[in-house]
């Protein structure tokens, strides 16, 4: 428009030429009114385009509310006084409370906050309740866990705890609960599917070390294995893959200087109704390292501890860091557990301390001899047995009902199978399911210790699971205590199951502490266990028959004695270790593999790489693969020539170096050519991988897939989900390794090994370094998810000292 003011045309019909009056016409057109079902389904299809988009705005919306504010101030009713959290960069929290009760409610809020989905995990399982958000597919592990009856075992040992240990228990909760109720079923994005999560019972907390005395102590799973291939194997053959441990087995020394008959039916059902790692709820076959030198052995002139356990690997790990300062100059600095209101591995103002596993035999199968359908034979006469009805729910099916049935010696397993005999039935007698299990006393005691010898008097209580406790103090002592319920046998070994029914196998009660091989002050002024041997085989109090290869702990002990003295940064290079004496065993001038017949084509090249090699577990090699592979197929076929049935039993180190003995004392479990038998394996093993990875083995590398995997236990299962919410890197080690690369049966994806690793100076209390494997959150969508796994694998730990490093957050809690 120009601005200027025109007249509207007109609105009528235009006049004919010559009319004076114009005649009324009917309009050509005429406009009509949208039909109301027309406009309805406009509206409709708009409201439809627009439904997704909303739904996608708010899922995005609750997702983020999950993520915890970085800067907040809440109520938390109970508090002796205002309690102020830090966070690192990493988001490691550093709790500044007036008293230990203050701080247990702390770390309670604070585990909820970054773990609460890791704990339920733990919770269900434990109880037998997977199922319920799992379904069907968790159901061999929850009719395993309501047979041992963890829950009510958990329930009772509560009642029986000191008070001030119940307290921090009930203190604890009181923090879990007070973020629960805040957050509801933002709690955690996984929450916002299953809706807020239960409120946390002191008794929680104590279903993790029932789980840990479970999963630390499996011989009862070794008996029945041997049992069914004692079925098949003469005793000599049986014997043989399990070669006796004859080292000396003295943590100090460090630096050199027969069972009932058994239906072989019912032990091949029953071993395929138990869950086997990696299945949820299971752990692998375990192993740890820890060693400490005195002050004299130390740069710092304190003494050093170091300290990683090895187990599955999860996302998020284990392991929860956090450092804790009281008002009385009190501090706790290391790694705490989810669901555990105590510091598991770390130190305080005057002790360190971490674990290892024993593996004592503190578990024993029984055969019981039925006597009517529901009672079975004792000493003393027929005894009817315990019965409980457990129902489990399954999600999307009908519940199942699980009849439990207990012998004096322990749960009946037999049940298990959809068969069970009708004559007889296995129960399995184990120490950490025995009354009265004080643990959660023990690790209380522990961590107020200010002594090696305050740290004894607490391994004294700590009654499960069978652990090498190793301390270092401040006044420069170190010492390795045994921790755990060891039973004394009527009679046997504990190899394999024996007589319920007569009593002459029956346990008769504990080890005495004292007798147990604890060792102080060595004269070498170090200590070291890598889940090997821990007293000489004639020492009074017997531990058990089995143990682990000592390969770790005997390159512990090189590292140990390369250098006069040590230093915190040379504790943490050692757990990164990747040395494997294994392998350096197999290539020995005198071994076999250098005797046999070089090989055509690819598997001669993989043979000149592998006799050229240091034995070093590099990431970037390829001669970790070759012979990694090499190793497991000669198991294979050495197992299946001496009749031992696929998926029965897995080669350990022993039994390998047997099939590669020069002297041909293999010869048996070879149809008498193990040489033969060698260079076959071989050959196959390399054409296995030049068919994955190509025809010249020095372009393969062990890191390309020897990956270590951390994913969720849930979201594993959805495609998408999976890839987005996984960690993964490239390392080196393996299963004999100190820098544990441990890998499932089949691939060579890194599963068990450190997620955590931590040293100690004793000189000083900021000294404290620490690294886990993922990241402190269990929130995917968190910054903290995954950004402490390049400092894992690059050996870059984390330094705890009492104020936090970069800027993380703050978060105060009032009374």
């Amino acid at each position: 428009m120009d601005g200027r003011l025109t007249a509207p045309p007109p609105s009528g019909p235009p006049r004919r030429p010559g009319s004076s009056t114009p005649r009324a016409r009917r309009p050509r057109h005429r406009h009509r009114r949208p039909r109301p079902v027309l406009r309805w389904l406009k509206r409709g299809l708009a409201v439809l385009l627009l439904l997704p988009l909303l739904a996608l705005a708010g899922g995005a919306a609750a997702l983020w509310w999950t993520l915890p504010a970085t800067q907040e101030t809440l109520r938390l009713p109970g508090l002796s006084a205002p309690v102020q959290i830090g966070f690192d960069a990493a988001g490691i929290p550093r709790i500044a409370a007036a008293i230990e009760r203050d701080a247990a409610m702390a770390l309670g809020l604070l585990h909820a906050r970054d773990r609460m989905f890791q704990m339920e995990m733990m919770r269900r399982g434990a109880t037998g309740r997977l199922a319920e958000i799992a379904g069907g597919s968790a159901l061999r592990s929850d009719r395993f866990t309501r047979t041992l009856g963890l829950a009510q075992r958990a329930t009772a040992d509560l009642a029986t705890l000191p008070a001030e240990t119940h307290d921090l228990l009930e203190a604890y909760a009181e923090g879990v609960n007070a973020w629960i109720a805040a957050r509801g079923r933002f709690v955690a994005p996984e929450f916002l599917l299953l809706g807020a999560p239960e409120p946390w019972r002191p008794e929680h907390s104590l279903l993790w070390g029932k789980v840990m005395g479970l999963w630390l102590s499996g011989n009862w799973r070794q008996e029945l294995d041997r049992a069914r291939l004692a079925t098949l194997l003469p005793p000599e053959r049986l014997a043989e893959l399990w070669p006796e441990d004859t080292s000396p087995g003295q943590p100090g020394a460090v630096i050199p200087d027969q069972g009932a008959a058994l239906d072989p039916g019912h032990l091949v059902r029953l071993a395929a109704a138990l869950p086997r790692f990696p299945e949820q709820g299971t752990l692998p076959a375990s192993a740890s390292n820890a060693w400490a030198v005195a002050a004299r052995r130390s740069a710092s002139g304190a003494p050093l501890l170091a300290s990683d356990p090895h187990l599955g690997f999860q996302a998020p790990i284990l392991w929860y860091l956090a450092r804790i300062d009281l008002a009385d100059g009190a501090m706790l600095a290391g790694a705490t557990s989810p669901g555990v209101p105590l510091l598991v591995i770390g130190r305080n103002r005057h002790l360190a301390w971490g674990f290892t596993t024993t593996h004592s035999d503190t578990q024993d199968v029984f055969v019981e001899r039925l006597a009517g359908p529901d009672a079975y034979e004792t000493p003393d006469g027929p005894r009817p047995f315990t019965i409980r009805e457990e129902v489990i729910a399954v999600r999307g099916a009908d519940p199942v009902v699980l009849r439990v049935r207990e012998t004096r010696h322990g749960p009946v397993v037999s049940d298990l199978d959809a068969d069970p005999p009708r004559d007889a039935v296995l129960a399995v007698a184990m120490a950490n399911l025995a009354a009265g299990d004080t643990a959660a006393a023990g690790l209380h005691a522990l961590n107020r210790a200010q002594s090696a010898a305050e740290a004894r008097a607490a391994a004294a209580l700590i009654t499960s699971p069978s652990q090498n406790l190793t301390v270092a103090d401040t006044a420069g002592r170190i010492a390795l205590y045994l921790t755990g319920r060891t039973p004394l046998r009527r009679a046997g070994d504990g190899t394999l199951p024996a007589p319920g029914w007569d009593g002459g196998h029956d346990w008769t009660g504990w080890l005495p502490f004292d007798t147990l091989p604890h060792v102080e002050d060595p004269a070498s002024g170090a200590l070291a266990n890598a889940n090997n041997r821990v007293a000489p085989a004639d020492h009074p109090a017997f531990l058990g028959r089995d143990w682990f290869e000592d390969w770790r702990f005997r390159r512990i002990g090189e590292m140990l004695g390369a250098a006069p003295t040590h230093d915190a940064a040379g504790f943490a290079a050692m757990q990164r270790d990747t040395v494997s004496l294994l392998a350096r065993d197999v290539l020995a001038p005198d071994g076999m593999l250098r005797s046999l017949p070089r090989p055509a084509g690819t598997a001669g090249t993989a043979l000149d790489l592998l006799l050229g090699w240091d034995g070093d577990i590099r990431a970037e090699r390829p001669e970790p693969l070759i012979l990694n592979a090499f190793l497991r197929q000669l198991g294979r076929r050495a197992l299946a020539a001496g009749g031992v049935p696929a998926g029965a039993w897995t080669a350990r180190s022993g039994f390998l170096r047997l099939v590669l003995a020069p002297d041909g004392r293999g010869a048996p479990w070879c149809d008498g050519d193990c040489r033969g038998l060698a260079g076959r394996a071989l050959e196959e093993a390399v054409a296995g991988l030049a068919a994955d990875l190509g025809p010249d083995p020095a372009a393969w590398r062990w890191g390309k897939v020897h990956v270590a995997r951390f994913e969720h236990p849930l979201l594993r299962l959805i495609p998408w989900l999976a890839d987005w919410a996984r960690l993964e890197a490239a390392t080196g080690g393996d299963e004999w390794t100190v820098s544990r690369g441990g890998v499932g049966p089949n691939g060579w994806a890194h599963v068990h090994g450190a997620g955590l690793r931590l040293v100690a100076d004793l000189a000083d209390p900021d000294a404290t370094l620490a690294s886990i494997a993922t990241g402190q959150s269990g929130n995917p969508l968190s910054a903290h998810w995954g950004d402490l796994l390049a400092g894992w694998r690059d050996g870059r730990p984390t330094r705890l000292g009492r104020l936090p490093e970069g800027a993380g957050g703050h978060l105060a809690l009032v009374p």
